[in-house]
């Protein structure tokens, strides 16, 4: 068995499997990122000279986040995560810092110092449905390269309300309603503005590589599997996906998938 098929010299030659987390303010990023590392407690954050700096920039105030920054829960700190806090605001200063970010990070001569994939994460909450400035400009502007970039719609349930209360209003009972409510929502989406927009728009030169909805992960008993399975699938470098698996803890059943695989 080869460094680049066994988990354990995996870790020690690449050391973390790093992610860049995108997204607005209330998004619910720090949340995913604490269902994915199985922890309700806030991460750990280093400066890039990795000297611990205060968690009051946790707080989604415009200029308090730099995106060199990284953030690490201590239950697992084979993950790395970068925020890019700030960035929603949709100004040049911002899209630039991004940009750049993502430039450098993917010519790291380092795999473990590389962003490894990135998460873009759109709210689906009544104030987020439509696509920002800063969310047009990252997909038509923003060259990723060969980062797997997966988009997030968060708080997928919020559509779930909606759907119900346009069956009540077409007769159903409150017991049926709540039963379809997320068939619907799901249906409805997929035909959507959000998905057209985000692949077919005319000037998307980066589409992302694919997308998921996510609901309820404000929920204790939240079910981040999914998205953990579906980075995994993402991943075209065999190290890298490797990497993942054996870095992530959600599921046992996806480390011996891969390990049957090899």
């Amino acid at each position: 068995m080869n460094s680049h098929s066994n988990p354990s010299k995996l870790r020690q030659k690449f050391e973390r499997f790093r992610i860049l987390i995108i997204g607005r303010a209330n998004a619910g990023k720090t949340t995913i990122l604490q269902r994915v590392c199985k922890t309700r407690e806030n991460p750990v954050i280093y400066n890039s000279k990795g000297k611990k700096v205060r968690n009051k920039i946790l707080v989604p105030q415009r200029g308090l986040h730099d995106i060199e920054n990284e953030m690490v829960f201590q239950n697992n700190p084979g993950f790395v995560f970068h925020d890019s806090r700030g960035f929603e605001a949709g100004g040049q200063p911002e899209f630039d810092k991004v940009k750049a970010f993502i430039a450098r990070r993917s010519k790291e001569k380092r795999l473990s110092d590389r962003i490894h994939v990135i998460w873009y994460c759109i709210p689906m909450d009544e104030d987020g449905r439509s696509f920002t400035e800063a969310e047009v400009k990252f997909f038509s502007q923003c060259d990723t390269g060969s980062i797997a970039v997966i988009v997030l719609f968060t708080k997928f349930d919020a559509l779930y309300d909606d759907e119900f209360a346009e069956l009540i209003s077409k007769g159903l009972s409150r017991k049926d309603a709540q039963a379809l409510a997320a068939h619907h929502a799901k249906e409805a989406f997929a035909s959507g503005p959000q998905l057209k927009l985000l692949y077919n728009r005319k000037g998307n030169h980066r589409r992302p590589r694919c997308h998921i909805c996510l609901p309820d992960m404000d929920k204790d008993n939240a079910d981040c599997r999914p998205l953990i399975e579906l980075t995994a699938e993402t991943l075209d470098n065999d190290t890298l996906k490797r990497m993942f698996v054996s870095t992530q803890r959600t599921t046992l059943e996806l480390c011996m998938r891969y390990a049957v695989k090899r």
